[in-house]
């Protein structure tokens, strides 16, 4: 769809078409326009002139003529040096959003797109916001990247990123789950990226949550991660800033060994699926909060049970239960807790 929209619309903001002109000028005056308006113009999405309603995305909402403008000239001036040929077409382009933004008779009672919160559809869309927000950040950013070891793909997609925030010296703190301490392609990128990134550990994180200066928030807005909330509203940021920082309190730095469990023969792991099967949980949505394989979760609730000397699921429960893994380890004076006596009547 993208392709095709690229071949029929060949041009950028600066050289818009007539017919996504007419349809970006009835957004702008209406205040948003049916999804259905813009599909003959698929270059309005491409260049983010319009974008989805946050509240219906049967709609759509235009990008204000003034920040339409400044994308021009900060266009331009990257390629000012190679082509001069394109400043005349991005004045006569400021003068065209300029004039329809004059035409605006009073503020429209319909969403718009502004500072709060805005939809961004597509992996392109992401990124290009993802590097205006890099590019403008010059203190911190806070991250959660759920989903256990991270992949090399993963890593080197946001490495430019990193690098480029690490030369002004901004600070960076990454929060991950456990799983991921055991992937190298992680290891080698904090190494790389020395001392201006920490990294704690927690058995669970929440959703990938990107945080730039306190001030600008990307979380996701479907499950593949193909759509993204861009958050700049003050009290939105600032509660995601608070549940970042209660999630690094209790986190474990990546250079600290994990605690021990106190129960001999239990892993700091199987505690943790043990508390979650206590909860009643399947074993692929535990997987999936600890950043592990299904197959990977059974195979540590097989070692539980043997572990533990239960025969069945249930028997499992109750023996979790009485050796204290469905809450925190219950230990005395620092001794490891025994596995009650497999054969005792009131176990089985």
């Amino acid at each position: 769809m993208a392709g095709r929209g690229t071949e029929e619309h060949p041009h950028g903001a600066d050289r818009l078409c007539e017919a996504g002109d007419r349809v970006y000028s009835r957004a702008v005056r209406r205040g948003r326009v049916p999804r259905t308006d813009a599909e003959p113009v698929p270059c309005l999405l491409e260049l983010a002139l319009l974008h989805p309603d946050p509240d219906d995305m049967d709609w759509l909402v235009p990008t204000s003529p003034q920040e339409v403008m400044t994308r021009v000239l900060r266009g331009v001036y990257d390629e000012v040096r190679e082509s001069q040929r394109r400043v005349g077409s991005a004045v006569a382009a400021f003068e065209r959003y300029a004039g329809i933004g004059r035409q605006l008779q009073a503020p429209s009672s319909a969403p718009a797109e502004g500072t709060a919160i805005r939809v961004l559809d597509g992996l392109s869309r992401i990124q290009a916001a993802m590097d205006e927000a890099t590019d403008a950040c010059t203190t911190e950013v806070l991250t959660v990247q759920p989903g256990g070891i991270r992949r090399e793909a993963e890593l080197t997609e946001g490495l430019h990123r990193a690098l480029a925030l690490r030369g002004r010296g901004v600070r960076m703190r990454d929060l991950y789950t456990h799983v991921a301490r055991h992937g190298q392609g992680l290891l080698t990128y904090l190494e790389l990226m020395g001392d201006a990134v920490e990294a704690r550990t927690l058995d669970e994180v929440i959703d990938r949550l990107i945080l730039f200066d306190r001030t600008v928030a990307f979380i996701p807005a479907n499950t593949d991660r193909t759509m993204a909330l861009e958050l700049r509203h003050p009290a939105l940021v600032d509660y995601l800033v608070t549940v970042f920082e209660r999630l690094w309190r209790l986190a474990i730095p990546l250079t600290a060994p994990l605690p021990d469990t106190g129960i001999e023969g239990i892993s700091h792991r199987e505690q943790s699926i043990a508390a979650l099967l206590a909860e009643g949980h399947q074993d692929a949505v535990i997987a999936e909060r600890l950043g592990i394989s299904v197959r990977t979760c059974r195979a540590h609730i097989a070692r539980l049970s043997e572990t533990l000397g239960a025969a069945s699921r249930t028997q499992l429960g109750v023996r979790i239960a009485q050796v204290g893994l469905d809450g925190p380890p219950r230990t005395a004076g620092g001794s490891p807790l025994s596995i009650p006596d497999q054969g005792s009547p009131s176990v089985r």
